[in-house]
């Protein structure tokens, strides 16, 4: 037996994974275990819980690998504030000592925290380093169901690398182009990210669900800001932006071509004008990735596409590209930032650098990506007794029948079932669920159990076999990666007046028959299920179906806003406690809120930091 520890940290989305004679064992993200959002610090509880998961030793680890090379980096740093000197010298100032001090000798700073889990690891010679987009790449390829395919990178920046093409075959892969930093499609949304009031690394999403909202009345003012060639090369205008020597992202030359300062987020509310933005700059991405699958399909006349790095998270993006048909298929990795760097750092290892044979999964390799921690049901009822939690057990056909009646009469579920998922989205294994058929619950469940933004939208879990009936697309989508149109007969077209509201205005219009889960422009972030990835899941879906002719529930994340999602059943607990959640589903648990002791209820509201 052959094992290999994978590790991302110290940027943000901190993640270990272990792979297993070349299988995906267990991976998890650091901000799990420590309820810090995106926490960048080296992942302790992550490593500690796949090495128990593995049940292995530290010191039984064949390699370690972390997943991109600093000195690489430090050189990007240098060179960059060469070529920008004297500007952007505070920004390189305050880089400078914590670079001296750890980061440039990485290597030993991994060994020391290494040590801490294990008194017998006494060396540090089996540490490697991965590029950063080789990691990504390799964790696109190496889990998806193809023998063959072009990888397709982008993110903010790696070492130097801000999107590359990669190719692989079998267990070989090999990148083959890339662009270089600043030039950064990721930097480019992150800027607009950031001008229109959201965290940057954190907000991008909200920048993606607030857009449809918005008329792309700025692209032409957007392109000003690069040079963009019919294959979908790209580079940027630094005279705009303040990333590469500042300590923001944008400039006042930027702020003057679109006439407005950066929207403070405490004090400034979102307008029209913040939704023109958005539908601009992601019309303009959209273009950006469609060119470049184009090209590349073109070039290399491969049929099937791999997507990683942080623009992968774009599902309406990714949604686009299976629409032109570009590809025969598509496959995204379900931790497509840097979290899944780890994972494909640990694969790149094992395939390109050991040789060792891949085989192929057609279903992927990534376990529907239930890949963290699971709690037994003596673990959950322990858990919840500590915490003076009130609980019901029932038998399984009970539970999923209750849970079918608590959907069907709109209440808000929190779901907490087998192994945590890996990556940003809730699969079914932490979530929050409810009736994609109601027209309150979207406003609902955003400014009553999420506590955030009313125009967030919410993705529908759907079963495989009927998604074709409900949406127009008929490709497994099970990592909520694509988004697609909702089909004809089954939306409610708006009258005249109703096409002529603005921004949020639009929100409260029916659309369709899942209002719920039907974005603006009647699209759909869609999770397909199936029976041998989910059962229980599937199981509840399809009782919900044979009750109300609906084969279709609305998933999001157990969270509220600014909370990483739910790990233990205390996590789970409290999130239920401090929010309007009517039930709680853990386990062979039920907890009604009705009967849960009031002195046990938390303020929710400002527990965790705003994204």
């Amino acid at each position: 037996m052959r094992s290999i520890l994978g590790i991302s940290a110290f940027y943000h989305d901190s993640a270990a994974c272990i792979l297993v004679d070349g299988k995906i064992v267990a991976a998890a993200q650091e901000e799990r275990f420590t309820r810090k959002k995106h926490d960048p610090n080296y992942p302790h509880n992550a490593i500690e819980f796949v090495l128990k998961f593995a049940n292995l030793k530290l010191s039984e680890i064949d390699q370690i690998v972390f997943f991109e090379k600093p000195f690489l980096k430090f050189e990007r740093l240098l060179e960059t504030y060469v070529a920008f000197a004297p500007k952007g010298f505070v920004s390189f100032a305050k880089a400078m000592p914590l670079w001296i001090k750890e980061k440039l000798f990485q290597k030993n700073l991994l060994f020391n925290k290494l040590k801490e889990h294990d008194q017998n690891y006494k060396s540090d010679k089996n540490i490697f380093f991965s590029d950063h987009h080789l990691s990504h790449a390799a964790s696109a390829f190496f889990p998806s169901p193809f023998d063959e395919a072009v990888i397709l990178t982008a993110d903010g920046v790696g070492e130097w690398a801000t999107t590359t093409v990669a190719v692989g075959k079998n267990e070989n892969l090999e990148i083959k182009k890339e662009i270089h930093f600043p030039h950064s499609l990721g930097l480019l949304y992150s800027a607009f990210t950031y001008y229109t009031g959201f965290k940057v690394n954190s907000g991008e999403y909200k920048l993606m669900g607030l857009a449809p909202y918005g008329t792309p009345i700025y692209e032409d003012k957007v392109k000003q800001l690069l040079d963009l060639k019919d294959d979908g090369t790209f580079r940027l205008d630094q005279k705009y932006f303040n990333y590469a020597t500042g300590l923001t992202m944008t400039n006042e030359k930027f702020n003057n071509l679109f006439g407005q300062k950066p929207r403070n987020p405490q004090n400034d509310k979102i307008t029209q004008f913040h939704m023109d933005i958005a539908a601009s700059i992601q019309k303009v991405t959209e273009e950006i990735m469609i060119n470049l699958a184009k090209s590349i399909r073109k070039e290399f006349g491969i049929s099937n596409l791999c997507l990683a790095g942080g623009v992968a998270l774009n599902c309406v993006a990714n949604g686009k590209i299976l629409k032109e048909k570009i590809f025969e298929n598509i496959w995204i990795q379900p931790a497509a930032g840097d979290a899944g760097g780890s994972l494909g750092a640990a694969l790149a290892l094992w395939h390109i650098d050991q040789g060792n044979k891949r085989i192929v999964d057609l279903n992927d390799d990534m376990k529907g990506s239930y890949l963290g921690t699971e709690y037994n049901q003596e673990e959950i009822e322990r858990e919840l007794k500590a915490v003076g939690a009130n609980f019901e057990i029932l038998n399984y056909e009970e539970l999923i029948d209750k849970t079918t009646e608590f959907l069907s009469n709109e209440k808000a579920i929190g779901w907490f079932q087998g192994r945590m998922e890996f990556g940003p989205r809730a699969l079914g294994g932490r979530s929050i669920l409810g009736d994609p058929r109601s027209e309150k619950m979207q406003k609902n469940l955003n400014l009553k159990v999420k506590y955030r933004e009313s125009f967030r939208p919410f993705a529908p879990s759907v079963l495989r076999e009927d998604l074709p009936e409900w949406f127009e697309m008929n490709v497994d989508s099970p990592y909520m990666l694509l988004v697609a149109n909702i089909n004809p007969n089954k939306k409610i077209e708006m009258n005249d007046e109703q096409k002529n509201l603005f921004g949020i205005d639009k929100l409260n219009v029916k659309r369709s028959d899942i209002p719920a889960v039907t974005h603006v422009d009647y699209s759909a972030r869609i999770q397909t299920v199936t029976k041998n990835t989910n059962s229980r899941y599937y199981d509840l879906i399809s009782k919900f179906k044979e009750k109300t002719g609906c084969p279709i529930i609305i998933n999001t994340s157990f969270n509220v806003r600014g909370e990483p999602i739910v790990n233990t059943p205390k996590d789970a607990f409290n999130c239920f406690m401090g929010t309007e959640l009517d039930y709680l589903v853990i386990g062979d648990c039920i907890l009604d809120k009705s009967k849960q002791d009031p002195n046990l209820k938390k303020d929710y509201t400002k527990e965790f930091e705003l994204d």
